[in-house]
């Protein structure tokens, strides 16, 4: 095993979703916009970022996290809308967003924030915003103009409902072809 891994914490998305993102993708690749799409089986809503940590590291993060979702029940989401940060008209990152369970996602994020300080993990220094990742810009293009145009004729798309249940903390394995994304734990929400 590795001395350092690269790690994340993220909620998964079902197929439907995952088929509503891909449906959402089409639609902003005519475009034709420099983009890097997030490839399908790695579409996820990240939790809680960690960066490098090391190997040895991994149980205690596992632990905490199975502590703090023990607490949470498990909630419906609905992802909905299109955007980007900063903003639709300097998209950097391209997401759907989330019209339902915004708030027991964000609870969820603060609990596994909270399992983590006493592992040397800090809060993050801005809000949490739940959005599943669709790609990212890599430079400046004639179709970028179009894309943010997209973007607000996508505002309202209808995405679809998953249920959650767990959370995953992900290895993440970056690679000239993307990043490879392996399951270190799989945790299950307990909360009653």
């Amino acid at each position: 095993m590795r001395e350092r891994i690269r790690t994340f914490i993220a909620v998964e998305v079902d197929s439907y979703v995952r088929q509503r993102a891909l449906d959402l993708m089409d639609i902003l690749r005519t475009a034709q916009a420099d983009v890097k799409w997030v490839e399908p089986e790695n579409l996820h809503i990240t939790i809680k970022f960690l960066g490098e940590v090391l190997s040895r590291d991994i149980y205690h993060i596992c632990q905490a996290v199975q502590k703090a979702v023990a607490q949470i029940e498990p909630f419906p989401l609905v992802v909905a809308g299109a955007g980007a940060f900063p903003d639709v008209i300097r998209p950097r990152t391209i997401w759907l967003g989330l019209s339902e369970g915004e708030e027991q996602l964000a609870r969820l994020q603060r609990s596994v924030e909270d399992a983590l300080l006493p592992l040397g993990f800090p809060r993050e220094g801005r809000p949490f915003k739940a959005h599943l990742t669709l790609g990212r810009v890599r430079r400046a293009s004639p179709g970028l103009a179009r894309l943010a145009q997209l973007l607000r004729d996508q505002a309202s798309f209808s995405g679809a409902e998953t249920f959650v249940e767990e959370v995953v903390v992900f290895s993440s394995e970056l690679t000239p072809e993307g990043p490879i994304y392996e399951p270190l734990a799989t945790l299950r929400l307990q909360g009653k």
